[in-house]
């Protein structure tokens, strides 16, 4: 093998592992304060999650399975926990959450759900669930 040949071919492996296929699920996560989780996983393609939190001691969790899945969290206080499952096409599926101890759980299995939240004072629980294709839901609360 001659030399140009096997930097060819080296380089072709190393760009088959960089490389990120325009199917990739994507992911944004900020965390300010301290003591903050997130996690999750995610299977298919064209799915994105974004977090955020700041404050501390937030958790927040993301499943999804499937395409074009989208949870958007938030929260910003502390102890707050969200969790989001998604299973099918083309969810949506919010929280958001603001003062302390709110509890927010969003699951969607089918097609085209959307779910979207908000939550405010403190000591709220919220959860949807939605099975089923086209469904819509919000909740809106300001629990003290």
């Amino acid at each position: 093998m001659n030399r140009t040949a096997l930097i060819s071919a080296a380089l072709a492996g190393i760009l088959a592992f960089t490389s990120v296929p325009a199917f990739a699920n994507g992911i944004s996560i900020y965390q300010h304060g301290w003591a903050n989780e997130a996690g999750g996983a995610q299977n298919g393609f064209h799915n994105n999650v974004g977090v955020h939190q700041e404050g501390r001691r937030n958790s927040a969790v993301a499943h999804q399975n499937g395409r074009r899945n989208t949870a958007a969290i938030g929260q910003q206080g502390r102890r707050h926990s969200a969790t989001t499952v998604q299973t099918g096409r083309d969810n949506a599926a919010g929280v958001a959450q603001f003062g302390q101890r709110h509890n927010a759980t969003i699951v969607q299995d089918g097609n085209g759900n959307i779910a979207a939240g908000v939550q405010v004072g403190r000591n709220c629980d919220g959860s949807v669930s939605q099975s089923g294709n086209g469904n819509v839901a919000a909740f809106v609360q300001t629990c003290h």
